[in-house]
This record gives structure tokens, C-alpha cells and sequence, in this order.
């Protein structure tokens, strides 16, 4: 049945983001912390200090029944770093949503999440619009086009994408940002399915030669087994933001040397590398990976490559997946604009045998981030990173109680809509 609920308005919300920006370059020259602070000039332009408050942007539809959704607009921890869009400047994003969305979002079909998406996020004056308001944008209007068919976002985009609706939860990633110890601590008491990420974004993380980050990893594999519950046997996953390349040299045979004598380390785990080395575009990315890719292989290693700088758009993700440049591609959802994209590269990371991580960053909000698990469990992804912010606990909660509560809502409908089928498997 035809809609006709419209969007009678829009609204917009300052608010924060749940981290900082940081200017990756900067840090990774070396500059000196006080505190919480990082002490020094910055080095990527839109930044004033080094590290930032993160800001987001709501927007609200306000619909002609009344009912508001909302969407919020943001950008990632290290904006303007590996081809991403530069610092989210609210006065700026706020200003073009105004003129440019405003209008089209008034003459937008929100009851189909597709076709409104192509419609309102259509490029502007020959370009794409910001990608923090491609995301923002279209979490309201899956929020809407859920509103209309009074169901959850999850079935929206099952139904929109043929997908049948999911019976399982998508294995949960924390990340544990500086507090390291104490933070992998509480992932292993909660027995989260893949951790720690740990943060490994500067030399003394990483060591000259390494010797700093693998000592680290030994150690997450030791704790598990201090402090797990029997039978626990998380993944180990760990984002290393270029170091490899940096410290040990730009050649995929050194890098997956060194990779393979990680998981050597640990070799009762299986374990992921997240960003091995930063070959400063995605062309290079591409071929360095698949290199990288193919020899942890052939050695039949356990280790596993996960990609993400270089990888920001659809057309990265399905190039990387196609070519099978990474075992697993992040989804970094505010990088990959559009969450109809998010979906579309979820499914041909799937579609190609490559892994699937819907991912996002520390910055996001709690509404974006719930937005991610519906996402997440509708597509099946192979992982879901538990965001936002820095405190583990938090995004435990919000993305992993969000699935609970979509698979929950899901079994309910089951268990009405099909009597018979329950009288017949109890007899």
C-alpha cells in the first residue's frame, strides 16, 4: 500500500561525538602527550590542535504524522588521513544540509529507502555531497521508510535487498584506545567475540623492530587464558595503523615475514591485522594487499589482513574485495558515506568470499552506532565493530543490545505469524 506520510519539515541538533578528532600525522611524527592532550603543531589541515572534541549533527524529519526520526551526521577519529574527507565543521555541514537537502528531502518518497537515498544524496554543483551528510541523511531515511512499514530498520533492508531475516548476531569487536590492560580486562570478563584492537598508532607502541607490539600480543593471548572463562577463544585483532610498513620496510615479502612470526607467536588463536602499511594510494593499496594476501596464504598462515585506509568508498570496497586484496575489508561507515552503500559493500564482500566488518569509528554516536548493528545483522557481516567512544563498556552495550533486541523482535514475529508450524514441532 502507497504511503503517504511526507517529510512536512527538518530539523537540525548540534551535539558531540563520543571521542576526539586526532591528526593522525602528527601523532605518527612523534609528538610529545601531556595528559590527554598531544602537545605540538598539527599537521593536517582543518585542525586547530592536534587533538579535537568530535561534534556530530543531528537531523530530524519531522513526517505529517507527527513523528520525528533522526539521523546524525559526523566524521571519523582521523579525518583527512588515508583519502578521507577533511574535519567535520559544523557551521559548514549545517549550511549546505540547508540549502541543498532541505529542498529534496520535502519532495522525497521516504517509503522506499533506495530510491530516497539516490534522490536526496544525488551530487551537488558535479560532486558527491560531504559524506558525514550522506550517512546522517540516510539513517533518517531508513528510520523513515522503518517508520511507514512499522518495522524494524533490520527488515527494511532485508526486504529492500532480499535478504532473508537473520537468526544469528554478528560476532562483536572491541576496541580498547590507550588503557590498554585494564580495557582488554573487561573484554575478556565479557567475553567479547573479537578484541583488542589496541591502538598500536605510534613507534612506541610498535617497537623499532616490533618487538613492542608483539610482546603486546602475547600478553592479550596470556590474558585470556588467566582470565577467560573455559572453553573462551576469542579472535585477536589488532589495528597497527601503517606500522609494519613504517618500522620494517614498504615490501609485502618483509611485511608478511613479520605477520607470520606474529601469529607464530600465537598460534592457538586465530589473528587479524588491521592495516599492516599505508602504501599512500588506493592503487598501490591494492597491489601491495593482494601481495601481502596471497603470501600469508600460501605460508597457510593463521593471520588474516584487514584493510582500511586507501579503502573508503563502495568502488574501493568492491575492488578490494573482487581482487581479493584483504581477507577482510572494514566498512568504515562514516567513510563510506551512505549507509544503502554500507549495506551494498557488505554484500560484496560477502558475494566475493571476503570478509565483511561493518565498521565506524570512536567519534560516532549512539544513534549511528545502532543504526551500524541493524545494519550489521541484516547483512550478516562477518564482524561489527561495538561503538562509539573509547570505554568498551559503552559499545558493548549499545551495539550488542541493539541485536539482542532486533533478534528478539524478529523471533516474537516468528512465533505469531506461524502457530501452525509451532503445534506441529510439538507433536
Amino acid at each position: 500500500m502507497a504511503t503517504s506520510v511526507t517529510v512536512r519539515d527538518v530539523i537540525l541538533a548540534p551535539g558531540n561525538g563520543s571521542f576526539f578528532y586526532d591528526d593522525q600525522a602528527a601523532i605518527r611524527a612523534g609528538v610529545a602527550t601531556d595528559g590527554f592532550r598531544y602537545v605540538g603543531s598539527p599537521l593536517t589541515p582543518g585542525f586547530e590542535t592536534i587533538r579535537m572534541p568530535a561534534r556530530s549533527l543531528s537531523i530530524g524529519l519531522v513526517l505529517s504524522d507527527g513523528m520525528v526520526v533522526w539521523g546524525d551526521m559526523m566524521s571519523v577519529q582521523y579525518s583527512g588521513a588515508g583519502g578521507r574527507d577533511p574535519l567535520f565543521r559544523t557551521d559548514e555541514i549545517t549550511s549546505l544540509t540547508r540549502s541543498v537537502v532541505f529542498p529534496r528531502l520535502k519532495s522525497t518518497d521516504i517509503s522506499n529507502f533506495q530510491a530516497a537515498c539516490r534522490h536526496v544524496l544525488a551530487n551537488h554543483e558535479g560532486r558527491r555531497l560531504p559524506l558525514a551528510v550522506e550517512y546522517g541523511v540516510s539513517q533518517a531515511l531508513l528510520a523513515a521508510a522503518a517508520h511507514v512499514a512499522r518495522t524494524t530498520l533490520t527488515e527494511v533492508v532485508c526486504s529492500e535487498y532480499s535478504l532473508p531475516l537473520p537468526e544469528k548476531r554478528v560476532p562483536l569487536y572491541a576496541q580498547s584506545g590507550d588503557a590498554r590492560e585494564i580495557n582488554v580486562d573487561k573484554m575478556i570478563l565479557k567475553a567479547i567475540d573479537i578484541l583488542p584492537h589496541g591502538l598500536i598508532n605510534s613507534r612506541e607502541k610498535f617497537g623499532s623492530a616490533g618487538e613492542t607490539f608483539r610482546a603486546f600480543v602475547k600478553w592479550v593471548a596470556q590474558r585470556v587464558s588467566e582470565i577467560g572463562e573455559p572453553g573462551y577463544h576469542p579472535t585477536l585483532h589488532f589495528d597497527v595503523y601503517g606500522w609494519i610498513g613504517l618500522e620494517i620496510g614498504m615490501d609485502a615479502g618483509a611485511i608478511a615475514d613479520f605477520i607470520c612470526a606474529v601469529a607464530d607467536d600465537v598460534p592457538d588463536y586465530r589473528l587479524h591485522i588491521e592495516s599492516p602499511a599505508d602504501f599512500g594510494s588506493t592503487k598501490a593499496q591494492l597491489d601491495e594487499y593482494a601481495k601481502i594476501v596471497d603470501l600469508l596464504d600460501r605460508r597457510g598462515s593463521n593471520a588474516r589482513i584487514v584493510v582500511d585506509e586507501q579503502c573508503n568508498t563502495l568502488d574501493d570496497i568492491k575492488l578490494f574485495a573482487e581482487t581479493r586484496a584483504a581477507h577482510i575489508v572494514q566498512i568504515k561507515m562514516p567513510d563510506v558515506g551512505s549507509v544503502a552503500d554500507t549495506i551494498t559493500g557488505a554484500l560484496a564482500c560477502k558475494q566475493a568470499g571476503v570478509g565483511a566488518y561493518v565498521g565506524g569509528s570512536c567519534s560516532e554516536t549512539d544513534l549511528s552506532a545502532r543504526v551500524s548493528a541493524q545494519i550489521a545483522i541484516a547483512t550478516q557481516a562477518d564482524m561489527v565493530l561495538a561503538k562509539p567512544g573509547m570505554g568498551v563498556d559503552e559499545g558493548i552495550s549499545i551495539v550488542g543490545n541493539e541485536q539482542n533486541r532486533v533478534l528478539a523482535i524478529l523471533d516474537y514475529r516468528r512465533g505469531q505469524s506461524a502457530p501452525s508450524n509451532v503445534m506441529a514441532s510439538l507433536t
